[in-house]
């Protein structure tokens, strides 16, 4: 049954099927595996019904929230605090590129939002400081993975959504790894710039110009703290954290005066147009996913692993090596939808925190952006950075590797995701 649904899927996606088709279509052969008589009752009973939870309602709120950011000009004001703290060093502009990636991920959760935000606008720049564009774009689409870990995460707020596991504590832990993902990249770029001899840019910042610059970026640096301390502290649930801070950018680009009507319906349509493509791929990733829990998949996968129980680094290892070869060839929003069913029993037994696995995953399906044939951040920065997508692939590898180190730590020190949830908790 398995492998016939994954031929279906992979030859309706070769066929150049929009996803959530090919995965309907799965779908329905493997209820022909199970009960054919199911497909009119149950079919559109999942469809609907894997889309219908309040808490997902928070991912078209804080994609509204980073388009708004963008579209008022707030990202710029980032990039200039960014470009003061960081670009003074040598290699200025990558680490900017970097720690633009850390502020953007406060407010809107998306990799691919921050790939085509940042590389239009410092890839062309970092060529000019030296970089090659090969390696510009590819920065940037690595630094973007910082985006889904550092809180709001859109694949933590589905993973809480399928495990019923706290947005709070997966939006707290994600913070540490996402900075250790910040220092990897920032110290992979610093080799580069010593390694091709770029020079430094200018000297310190004077403390009033850095005071000016974090003053004008305070209203960006507001948000990440509206998002978390109100989910966390309880005053708000994260699709009301997500319409108070879409609620405040656009109040914010309205006073600071780079809104305009046209800006803010733009970024209204973009919001649509991306929220509607990731909910059709969650409904059909859904229908299958309760196919194969009817199937009894999971279970059969609990079985397979039972003689590794028992030691739950192995456990992680193998997951990750699963989920990573699975994001190469499928789109992430689906794996995600696909695999936690699966995966959740299995950490549970191993005696794996939910919230630990939650981390873990969601860095694995993120680091599956980068990763060719099916990397999306790398088809945005290629695109964006105007190159080849070929000589992308062949360059982004060095940071899939900087990406799966960063991962493998997490998994020896489960600490490293879990001391902030209990400090704060």
């Amino acid at each position: 049954m398995i492998l016939t649904m994954l031929a279906v899927f992979l030859a309706h996606v070769l066929l150049g099927l929009p996803l959530f088709l090919a995965l309907l279509t799965t779908a329905v052969v493997g209820f022909f595996f199970v009960d054919p008589g199911m497909i009119p009752r149950m079919l559109p009973q999942q469809f609907f019904g894997g889309i219908n939870v309040f808490s997902l309602m928070a991912i078209p709120l804080f994609i509204m929230a980073g388009n708004l950011m963008n579209a008022s000009g707030l990202t710029e004001r980032l990039m200039g605090l960014a470009r003061l703290l960081v670009g003074h060093l040598r290699g200025g502009l990558g680490h900017v590129n970097v720690v633009s990636s850390v502020f953007f991920a406060g407010v809107n959760g998306s990799a691919v939002a921050d790939t085509s935000a940042l590389g239009s606008l410092l890839v062309p720049a970092m060529q000019k400081e030296g970089y090659s564009r090969a390696f510009a774009a590819g920065l940037t689409a690595g630094s973007s993975l910082i985006g889904p870990i550092i809180p709001p995460s859109i694949f933590m707020i589905l993973y809480a959504s399928l495990t019923n596991t706290s947005v709070g504590d997966l939006f707290l832990a994600g913070v540490i790894p996402g900075l250790l993902l910040g220092l990897a990249f920032m110290g992979m770029n610093a080799w580069h710039a010593w390694r091709h001899g770029l020079p430094k840019r200018g000297g310190l910042p004077r403390l009033g110009e850095l005071g000016l610059a974090a003053l004008a970026a305070l209203p960006a640096l507001i948000a990440p703290f509206i998002i978390v301390a109100g989910i966390v502290l309880g005053f708000v649930t994260p699709t009301e954290s997500g319409a108070l801070t879409a609620l405040y950018v656009a109040l914010c680009g309205i006073l600071l005066g780079g809104l305009r009507l046209r800006d803010f319906w733009r970024a209204l349509l973009d919001t649509a147009r991306l929220t509607s493509a990731i909910f059709l791929i969650m409904a059909a990733s859904a229908t299958i996913s309760w196919l194969l829990s009817y199937a009894q998949v999971p279970a059969q996968f609990v079985s397979l692993l039972s003689p590794y129980i028992d030691n739950a680094v192995l456990i992680l290892l193998l997951l990750s090596a699963i989920t990573f070869v699975t994001g190469m060839f499928m789109e992430e929003v689906s794996a995600l939808m696909l695999l936690t069913p699966i995966f959740a029993p299995v950490a549970m037994m191993a005696g794996i925190d939910p919230v630990h696995l939650g981390v873990v995953i969601t860095l694995n399906i993120t680091i599956a952006l980068i990763t060719p044939p099916m990397g999306a951040c790398v088809f945005v920065a290629a695109a964006v950075s105007r190159i080849e997508i070929v000589a992308l692939f062949r360059t982004i590898w060095p940071f899939v590797l900087t990406a799966i180190g960063v991962l493998l730590l997490l998994i020896l020190f489960p600490q490293l995701t879990l001391w902030l949830p209990a400090a704060i908790g």
